[in-house]
């Protein structure tokens, strides 16, 4: 009999821990498993210029933001004129992932909207997103000159993430 009123009020007690634990946390950060760690070593193709290859060793030598569009994200409407104010200011180098996209619908969305990324990986079919661990577009990583990962953000850059968290780890980074 004392267990059955005892259960009850355990697993409430256990439900009330776990949803008061996850309050206060951004549910945009999500934990990288590339955090402290070199990017992936890729080779993949740039958007602008079809044939041209791109490597990870061709991004070594300053900090970078590495963000992750697509011409059918809606999302990254959002952020694309952030990210272009703080290329514009000089206070970003910014490279492009097109993920999952058609070349010739990637190249008419930057011509209307504008293009801030000093170069863009094409990534068709994803898989190079999968070794990013990505999950969508927007997603965003900070990257020390060195290739590693300081920082991700997945979801839109808005100017507080930028100065908050961007923009600090980029400094950090070019050293």
């Amino acid at each position: 009999m004392i267990m059955r009123l005892f259960l009850p009020l355990a697993l409430f007690f256990a439900l009330a821990v776990l949803l008061w634990s996850g309050l206060g946390k951004d549910p945009s950060i999500l934990p990288s498993a590339l955090l402290d760690k070199p990017i992936p070593q890729f080779s993949s193709t740039k958007l602008r210029q079809p044939g041209e290859p791109i490597d990870s060793q061709a991004l070594l030598g300053e900090p970078y933001l590495l963000n992750v569009f697509a011409s059918w994200c809606r999302s990254c409407l959002i952020e694309h004129p952030v990210l272009d104010a703080y290329v514009k200011r000089g206070q970003l180098k910014l490279v492009g992932l097109n993920y999952r996209d058609e070349r010739e619908a990637a190249l008419s969305w930057l011509q209307f909207h504008g293009d801030p990324y000093a170069e863009i990986i094409w990534d068709p079919d994803g898989r190079l997103g999968i070794d990013f661990g990505i999950t969508g577009a927007p997603e965003s990583f900070v990257v020390d000159a060195q290739g590693i990962v300081r920082y991700k953000i997945v979801g839109p850059v808005s100017p507080e993430i930028m100065e908050k968290e961007i923009l600090p780890r980029l400094r950090e980074g070019a050293g």
